[in-house]
């Protein structure tokens, strides 16, 4: 991955991912997209976006839960896999076999530590949103520097107090674009919206697009 941040696409066609890719490859800061594996012909959709916006952009897959799901979106090209739930220790092994990123999910401390022993490159604190932002910086009190990864509710107006919180990556899927410019392939008012998301990450939260 390039960056903190990944932008999370869920449920979109091959062309509104097309257009999120044009604008991001207009971005010195949000560089990775994820396209969850529960959307209509998703793997077909990584192959392309991958092949087409892999020199700008590192394209990773969502929803990835099971083992063959793991070796399906690496298949596709994949660059990281994500997942809602905890990975076992052969999803990483098979991730990292193809110089992809594991990338599972945890909520306690435990889980975390877990995931973090068997090899994975992040964990995904999921729903983040659930609780203070503060969590990460509680968690990494007994256990040290993690590189937690807070995914649910992240947007323009909090991504900079997450990433003071302790989280040193963020992933959103609702809180850089807007589902209907997206649904629309607006590319003026993506790249408003992309802007001030950047503003928001740079710390300029007085910035409005």
């Amino acid at each position: 991955m390039e960056g903190c941040v990944i932008s999370i696409l869920r449920g979109y066609t091959y062309e509104q991912v097309k257009a999120v890719c044009d604008t991001l490859c207009q971005s010195s800061k949000v560089k990775n997209v994820e396209i969850t594996l529960n959307t209509e012909n998703a793997l077909e959709i990584i192959s392309r976006i991958t092949k087409e916006y892999g020199h700008c952009l590192h394209i990773g897959a969502g929803t990835v839960v099971t083992h063959d799901e793991v070796k399906a979106a690496i298949a596709a090209g994949a660059a990281f896999v994500l997942s809602p739930v905890g990975y076992t220790k052969a999803m990483i092994e098979t991730c990292h076999a193809h110089d992809v990123i594991a990338i599972p999910a945890a909520f306690t401390p435990h889980e975390i530590y877990t995931q973090l022993q068997l090899g994975a490159d992040l964990v995904k604190v999921f729903p983040a949103n659930e609780l203070s932002w503060t969590y990460a910086k509680k968690v990494m009190e007994p256990l040290g520097d993690l590189p937690l990864l807070a995914v649910g509710g992240v947007n323009a107006d909090n991504v900079q107090e997450v990433l003071n919180s302790g989280y040193h990556y963020v992933g959103s899927a609702g809180g850089i674009f807007k589902k209907q410019d997206i649904i629309s392939c607006d590319h003026e008012k993506l790249l408003a919206s992309l802007r001030r998301f950047e503003a928001a990450l740079d710390g300029e939260t007085h910035a409005v697009s």
